[in-house]
């Protein structure tokens, strides 16, 4: 493993690319900031704006929340800064949520004046399926996860809301294949997060194609009549500047709820208990997860030395939080040991070897570089 000259992140982050100096696309994305004209920007998407207001419905566009940090910023641009009336489009994933994750969804409709429509998915079909992408891929929260990307799609097509607003582009913000900076989110399904799984793989005697519909992306002809936009492209995106204004207009972070053993912030992805299993799987694939992510964002973001992140990525990416794996365990029925029977399939030998306690360790921790 290689890391960033400049962060925390380790090349074997799926796409991601790192130039001549050693540094990481995502920190060079970070830099390329800077030197952006943001007022610019904000002007352009004033001008998209324009083009989709008041066409014939209630609605002037669909914004995909999960009542987050992120959601509250995305919200209060489109809808009070931009004067759209959006339409708030959000996916439960059924998981134990949190104190503070009932809270943020609601609050983000009460402060800004929204109506939101929630997709709560067969809770049979999701467990089913979530053992099946666990085990084959270690993805256990691929359906959801599918269904974040193309549920607000589908329900651009049936109100006749052409313009849809996500938040960041993850591939250009955080590294990815998709490195091109782009105001279009057509493409997003590419980013890795919720890609294509065979669908035969998920087909049995119990599922059916017709349990998927909305998990498949509406066609190149419907696609064509739809404008899905990262608002990442025209505002400065930090995730911790959201969190402050988010903060600010009534958002709930984790401080009094759950010290999570395997993040080092307690902002992000705050919904819900089981989801962080998934986020997590990362680490034995590829040998870094939550901490590294958000340790690398500090960094950028000029929060923390660099330093400070090699610590905070030594004492906690490697631990999974047990509330989480107990959650995700009552969720799909696994026991504990069978959980950690499958998870243990996933750790890449090149990567990783197993010490004199038969505890997986990485052979080239960035504390040893």
């Amino acid at each position: 493993m290689k890391y960033c000259t400049k962060c925390v992140m380790p090349n074997t982050r799926p796409g991601i690319y790192f130039d001549e100096e050693g540094i990481c696309q995502a920190c060079r994305a970070e830099e390329q900031k800077g030197f952006t004209n943001w007022e610019e920007r904000a002007m352009e998407l004033k001008d998209l704006c324009e083009k989709y207001r008041n066409k014939g419905n209630n609605y002037d566009c669909i914004i995909a929340v999960s009542g987050g940090k992120d959601s509250h910023f995305q919200v209060y641009i489109m809808k009070e800064v931009l004067g759209m009336n959006p339409l708030l489009v959000s996916v439960e994933d059924n998981f134990t949520m949190t104190e503070a994750g009932k809270h943020n969804i609601r609050n983000i409709s009460e402060r800004f004046g929204c109506d939101i429509i929630s997709l709560k998915p067969n809770i049979k079909l999701q467990k089913k399926l979530m053992r099946k992408t666990f085990e084959k891929y270690g993805k256990p929260t691929w359906y959801i996860d599918r269904l974040i990307y193309t549920y607000p799609l589908h329900m651009s097509l049936k109100f006749n809301i052409p313009l849809v607003v996500y938040g960041e582009n993850i591939s250009y913000e955080y590294g990815g294949t998709q490195r091109v900076e782009t105001y279009s989110a057509k493409d997003q399904l590419s980013n890795g997060v919720a890609a294509d799984i065979d669908w035969d793989e998920l087909l049995d005697e119990d599922i059916n194609i017709k349990d998927l519909s909305l998990c498949f992306a509406p066609s190149v002809e419907d696609l064509s009549s739809i404008e899905p936009i990262y608002i990442s492209y025209f505002y400065r995106w930090n995730s911790y500047n959201n969190y402050l204004f988010a903060k600010k207009n009534g958002f709930k972070d984790l401080e009094h709820e759950w010290k999570r053993e395997h993040h080092v912030e307690n902002f992000d992805q705050v919904d819900s208990y089981a989801y962080l299993v998934h986020p997590w799987m990362k680490y034995p694939k590829f040998g870094h997860a939550s901490a590294t992510d958000y340790s690398s964002k500090f960094i950028r973001y000029g929060l923390i030395s660099r330093e400070q992140g090699i610590e905070l990525v030594k004492k906690h990416d490697d631990k999974l939080d047990s509330k989480a794996v107990e959650d995700f365990c009552n969720f799909t029925g696994y026991s504990i040991q069978e959980f950690y029977s499958i998870v243990d399939r996933f750790y890449n030998d090149d990567l990783f070897y197993k010490n004199e306690y038969n505890y997986w360790t990485l052979k080239k921790p960035i504390w040893e570089q």
